[in-house]
């Protein structure tokens, strides 16, 4: 007797666990493990002396208590701001991670979606190797940055923006991807053929106003085999009660 096959979504937690943590922060990397999530995405920038760290924004301004752009502070002054007292006081004096801090925390426990902002592909690729994480990620970037991460390393899974039917097309035929990310915007019928139809896996962003269980159904129903989400915990369980989650 054959058993029909059960779908597992992926729940991603978009830059960690940030609704009751502050974003990009080891406290919020551990709630996003502590809610079952399967990933936790995350933003990395390269300061002006080479150190890989995490932030969303170019500046500093609106998550810690400094000023000035990532790309030209040095380390040491990424390491002296406050990221979480912005926030709220209870988590004054949280840091701002490094990758590094990110992906030892994340090993053997979730896998990382890998928001490259602004940092050098063999930096990258060097960076989870290090940390042995090279295989529990997903990499999300521009089509030419992702190039040069396959040539370094092919076994990397890279995931680039299906964007629209055109672009897609040509994404599948250059870079082959195992999976594809989509936001509200290219979430549309004809862009999910095309990725369906190259045999990649669709990630799709449910945030902001479409971050609901009306519209986690919707991802499914349309072939999501993951999504990004602000309430993590919210989504496990109602994949699970689906039998969608393990």
């Amino acid at each position: 007797m054959n058993l029909p096959l059960l779908l597992f979504v992926v729940v991603i937690s978009h830059r960690g666990e940030h609704l009751s943590h502050p974003e990009n922060t080891l406290p919020a990397f551990q709630a996003a493990i502590d809610a079952g999530a399967d990933y936790f995405e995350l933003d990395v920038r390269t300061t002006s002396d080479g150190h890989l760290v995490l932030m969303h924004d170019g500046t500093v301004e609106r998550t810690t208590n400094g000023k000035g752009k990532v790309r030209e502070m040095t380390f040491e002054e990424i390491e002296r701001l406050d990221a979480g007292g912005k926030f709220d006081a209870k988590f004054a004096g949280t840091k701002v991670p490094t990758f590094e801090e990110a992906l030892n925390l994340a090993h053997g426990k979730i896998g990382v979606y890998v928001d490259c902002k602004e940092i050098a592909p063999k930096d990258l690729v060097e960076a989870l190797a290090k940390a042995d994480m090279s295989d529990k990620v997903v990499i999300y970037g521009g089509r030419g940055f992702l190039r040069q991460v396959q040539a370094l390393n092919p076994a990397l899974k890279v995931m680039p923006e299906a964007d629209n039917v055109e672009t897609i097309k040509a994404i599948e035929s250059q870079l082959h991807p195992k999976v594809v990310a989509f936001d509200a915007g290219d979430f549309k019928d004809d862009v999910i053929a095309v990725a369906k139809e190259s045999g990649s896996e669709i990630y799709v962003d449910r945030l902001w106003s479409a971050d609901n269980q009306p519209a986690w159904q919707d991802a499914v129903d349309k072939g999501a085999a993951g999504i990004q989400t602000d309430h993590p915990a919210e989504l496990v369980r109602y994949l699970r009660s689906k039998g969608l989650h393990q």
